[in-house]
């Protein structure tokens, strides 16, 4: 057979390829169209109330991932079922009542009932042709490439709706946007931190050699973006890391108490600021605002670090201890072991002025029956230390014009 190709112009619409295929053995004719132009900024959606015969003769641009739909007969020609199509309002429902009719002889023989219901269905698609009753016809392109015709142009058609959208990620994803949507987005600076690590050069705080500090913008879920900051030295195999409120201060503290019951507890998640003081009453014990800087660890990752501090400071368990001390915090590491291995309970309190430190919930949504997170105002003492007391953000300006 021959196909030829025709590029032409629509009236009010754009330029378009029309193809056409015939076949002189079996008479077989095929004719299809394709957009000459780009897939446009915003899709398109015509909705058309056929009132009339005239309205039938209408024509169509229906492209491939074009869908149409009848409401009132709840009938809808999905997208890519069909190739792309110039034709008229009738034309689409012939091709969708040749469709239909398509099978039927194999489905007669098959299942009676089915075919029945599908030649009643054929019949009311005829009848739509006749526009005995009106009915509407909606035709939805994401691409914004699909035409129909309005008569009276340049008028404006009170029987034609065109509605302009922002396509959706899936109807993006069908026309094979994706790249191309992301790279259209204003950058986000935001984003951009959190998709990569940065880095920059410091020296190392124990040998002042030349080293690296990794930097990452981390969104902890249920709770806020804080900033994870670790250096490694390669000459003296010094590691640090520290990680940063990405928030501003809360209007309110925030105290965290869990109840230690089951050694899996070990493995939430806990975010500690450098604002945050750890208590364990059981133990007697108090770790102040600012001791172990900030961490983002594991509640096992913190007691250990706890540990370690205890352990390694020579004023309490090295030469310069007494033997009273060095007994007594013997018997408080062996009770904090059984806590980390889950051989005792006892309670974890977290307490933040600034509300910028975490501890894992669970069961997040919903509440944690061993977790009980408080918010309370902070005292004038505790803003002083902070130093919100003398930060002013709104009204400063008048303030100081009055003061010259």
């Amino acid at each position: 057979g021959v196909t030829r190709l025709l590029l032409t112009r629509i009236p009010f619409f754009k330029e378009i390829i029309v193809s056409s295929f015939c076949c002189d053995s079996c008479s077989w004719s095929n004719t299809e169209i394709q957009s000459a132009g780009r897939i446009q900024e915003q899709g398109v959606r015509y909705t058309l109330a056929v009132t009339s015969r005239q309205d039938m003769n209408r024509e169509v641009v229906k492209t491939d991932c074009a869908s149409a739909r009848i409401p009132e007969l709840d009938f809808e020609i999905p997208a890519l079922s069909q190739k792309g199509v110039l034709t008229t309002i009738e034309g689409i429902i012939d091709r969708a009542v040749a469709g239909l009719e398509q099978d039927q002889p194999a489905r007669r023989a098959m299942d009676k009932e089915v075919a029945g219901k599908i030649d009643e269905f054929i019949g009311k698609l005829r009848q739509l042709k006749e526009v005995h009753s009106p009915f509407t016809f909606i035709l939805d392109d994401p691409s914004g490439n699909s035409f129909v015709e309005n008569p009276h142009a340049p008028q404006r058609d009170e029987a034609l709706v065109v509605t302009h959208y922002r396509r959706s990620p899936q109807q993006s994803a069908l026309l094979g946007l994706e790249g191309e949507e992301v790279d259209a987005k204003a950058p986000d600076a935001a984003e951009d931190l959190r998709d990569e690590v940065l880095q920059f050069n410091t020296n190392c705080p124990e040998c002042n050699a030349p080293a690296s500090t990794n930097m990452k913008l981390v969104q902890i879920p249920h709770f806020k973006e804080v900033i994870i900051m670790a250096t490694n030295c390669d000459s003296c195999g010094h590691r640090t890391n520290e990680v940063k409120s990405g928030g501003a201060i809360e209007p309110r503290g925030t105290r965290i108490t869990l109840r230690i019951t089951d050694p899996s507890d070990m493995t939430r998640d806990i975010l500690k600021s450098e604002t945050c003081s750890v208590e364990i009453p059981e133990l007697e014990f108090e770790l102040g605002m600012g001791a172990l800087g900030g961490k983002f660890t594991t509640l096992e990752g913190l007691l250990k670090d706890i540990r370690d501090l205890v352990e390694k400071n020579p004023f309490t368990l090295g030469d310069s201890s007494t033997p009273s001390r060095t007994g007594k915090l013997q018997e408080f590491l062996g009770k904090l072991q059984d806590i980390i291995e889950g051989k005792s309970q006892a309670h974890f309190i977290m307490d933040d002025p600034a509300g910028n430190s975490y501890l894992q919930n669970v069961y997040a949504p919903e509440e944690d029956p061993e977790l009980r997170v408080q918010r309370y105002e902070r005292t004038f003492e505790q803003n002083e230390e902070l130093g919100l007391n003398d930060m002013k953000t709104e009204g400063y300006e008048t303030q100081a014009a009055s003061g010259r």
